[in-house]
């Protein structure tokens, strides 16, 4: 899962980010209201961690420009500021859930992880799928309930794909969203091509009732024959 955390203390940033890469999150960063505004309008992201006093401007109005935009990203107002009007602001414009500083790192993953489960999940922390299951807190995928092996990519690539089952994902879409924004960098997307290469193999080894199509020179679909 993609995490944006938009928050301009550096310290606290820092203490976010290690913390929700140790739960296996792909975590990118802003640190300024303009910083934000670009990656929000870029990128695609499951849940947004959202500081609402940034230099530049006010991260209530980025909710604004999310709304405007017609963005579905979980959105969760982690700030010092914690007044009525501010949290009835922020729910009105479509945030998920408010968390004011100081807080316990534990109480931050519960609530990404139950934010995330609702916008993806319906709510459960098991998602099944024919005869594939995947736990999304443990990171373990199972067909007819044997343990398939993923990397950490290959999970992310089955898990952004399932919640976009039956949809055309673009080469560019999936690999920011499993790679990061630092896909800009890459001449190609070779190395997308040797996971979806080994990611289809193992499912078909294992008779998994999903199947990756590729559709040529645009991308991929996850469909049930």
């Amino acid at each position: 899962m993609k995490i944006l955390v938009i928050e301009d203390e550096p310290e606290m940033q820092q203490n976010m980010v290690q913390s929700l890469k140790q739960e296996q999150y792909l975590v990118e960063t802003a640190a300024t209201f303009d910083e934000a505004l670009e990656k929000i309008s870029l990128y695609g992201y499951d849940c947004i961690l959202l500081d609402i006093t940034l230099p530049g401007g006010s991260g209530l109005q980025l909710l604004e420009e999310l709304k405007n935009q017609q963005k579905t990203e979980g959105v969760i107002i982690v700030s010092a500021k914690d007044s009525l009007d501010d949290r009835i602001t922020g729910l009105e414009l479509g945030a998920d859930d408010y968390l004011p500083k100081p807080f316990h790192m534990a109480e931050l993953h519960a609530r990404v992880k139950s934010v995330l489960r609702r916008r993806k999940f319906d709510g459960s922390n098991l998602h099944q799928l024919q005869n594939l299951q995947i736990d999304l807190d443990k990171h373990l995928v199972w067909v007819n309930g044997q343990e398939l092996v993923l990397n950490r990519k290959e999970f992310d690539i089955l898990l952004y794909l399932v919640t976009n089952k039956d949809r055309l994902v673009s080469k560019t879409a999936l690999a920011e969203h499993v790679w990061g924004d630092y896909i800009d960098q890459a001449d190609n997307y070779e190395f997308i091509y040797s996971q979806i290469k080994n990611l289809r193999k193992k499912l078909k080894d294992h008779a998994a009732q999903v199947e990756i199509q590729a559709i040529y020179g645009i991308g991929y679909k996850l469909v049930t024959p």
